[in-house]
């Protein structure tokens, strides 16, 4: 989603308490800690697949410090009838035993399928130049994907009424805008080019936050933009394969991502990540089929699809839309997944290293030639995301403790 991503959990995190020996097996007792919750932090540099529910904050995240949160919340406690060696002795799992090794398969997995996405997306569009119609693949194939999930009850679907339902119709129709012209983007520009552009997208979740939402930007929050604007006014410039719809395209995504997560903080529910990311894509895939039959749709019947299959073959067309909306839809959940596991600060540094290995993938895979400024201008315009996103997640963690005291 972009990356970018649906919720954020309130939870209650059970935890075994120890008895002294001297108490019998019988009178032992779990003592749950107390649920706590808060509302999801300031701002609009807020990752795609977090911001739809309140913060996890709990007592013991405030006892035990930022580092749990890197620890997967699924321990298990074993019990005598459970056949444990002794009573009340806990159970050690994999994910509890290896958390560090499983949050790094994650991340793996992220990027992996990230890179995957966006490489045959770019081919497909080097042979099938219909961006809205390919589009409506990546969210159909997801949403069947999403059907065919719930059918096996895994996972099993939450309920929707009518009032969660017009909190989401704006999310939807703002994440369906924003894939629509970064796909329209990514059909007319370099994918390198396309990511230097949309790594403008602090920029305007700041410029939100203060003048939409009435928050107050530290000037140091600010400052860290300047190189974000300089590095990427820098690669426009003489970006070998710059064109204005590229270039548009991808400022309108930027603008539709950041009222995305505008509307997403108005939309907070307890729902799960995966359940949320299933219904906005439903909701997405019903706003971009009537553009696609509108915009595309007389060229696709004409010669569209007659000359794709002409140049690669039917079996190989279908199976390229399908892979790469199954691409789609994987690298946005597993991103969700991934980012409800680490600390603010983590998933900053996480996604600007996604966008890092993005650009230098997609110039080595398609050969793209860029200038010295452009390559230059890149550099300059990551490393002030790095820099704006290290301090927005450090704003966020002070927050955070100031709220727990």
């Amino acid at each position: 989603m972009e990356s970018r991503v649906l919720s954020r959990a309130a939870t209650s995190l059970p935890h075994l308490r120890r008895l002294p020996r001297r108490e019998s097996a019988a009178n032992a007792s779990f003592v749950p800690a107390v649920k706590a919750t808060g509302s999801v932090a300031d701002g609009g540099n807020l990752i795609w697949g977090r911001q739809l529910r309140p913060e996890l904050l709990s007592p013991v995240l405030k006892k035990e410090g930022p580092a749990v949160l890197l620890r997967p919340c699924l321990a298990a406690a074993s019990s005598p009838a459970e056949g444990s060696d002794s009573a009340g002795e806990a159970k050690v799992g994999f994910f509890d035993k290896y958390p560090a090794l499983v949050t790094g398969f994650f991340f793996f997995m992220w990027y992996f399928l990230n890179v995957i996405f966006n490489i045959l997306n770019k081919k497909i569009y080097n042979y099938f130049p219909y961006p809205y119609f390919v589009s409506v693949i990546h969210l159909f194939v997801g949403v069947v994907y999403c059907l065919v999930s719930w059918t096996v009850g895994l996972p099993k679907r939450a309920p929707m009424d009518s009032n969660l339902l017009k909190l989401l119709i704006p999310v939807a129709v703002c994440h369906a805008l924003g894939h629509v012209t970064s796909n329209v983007s990514f059909a007319a520009v370099a994918v390198s080019f396309t990511h230097t552009i949309k790594a403008l997208e602090p920029f305007f979740n700041a410029a939100a936050s203060q003048f939409i939402l009435g928050q107050s930007i530290p000037i140091t929050l600010w400052l860290s933009l300047a190189p974000v604007v300089i590095g990427v006014s820098m690669a426009s410039l003489t970006e070998l394969s710059f064109n204005w719809t590229g270039f548009i395209s991808a400022m309108i995504s930027n603008i539709s991502f950041t009222y995305r997560s505008i509307y997403s903080k108005k939309a907070m529910t307890d729902m799960d990540s995966t359940n949320i990311y299933a219904y906005i894509s439903i909701i997405a895939l019903i706003v971009c089929i009537p553009p696609a039959v509108i915009l595309e749709g007389p060229a696709l019947m004409k010669h569209g699809f007659n000359d794709a299959i002409a140049k690669v073959g039917l079996v190989k067309f279908v199976s390229d839309l399908f892979w790469v909306g199954m691409f789609y839809h994987l690298y946005n959940q597993v991103a969700t997944n991934t980012l409800e596991r680490v600390a603010p600060l983590t998933h900053a540094v996480g996604n600007v290293l996604k966008r890092v290995f993005v650009i230098g993938f997609s110039i080595i895979v398609f050969g793209n030639k860029i200038s010295t400024q452009t390559g230059i201008g890149t550099c300059i315009a990551i490393a002030g995301v790095a820099l704006y996103s290290f301090i927005k997640a450090r704003m966020e963690e002070e927050k955070r403790q100031a709220k727990a005291a």
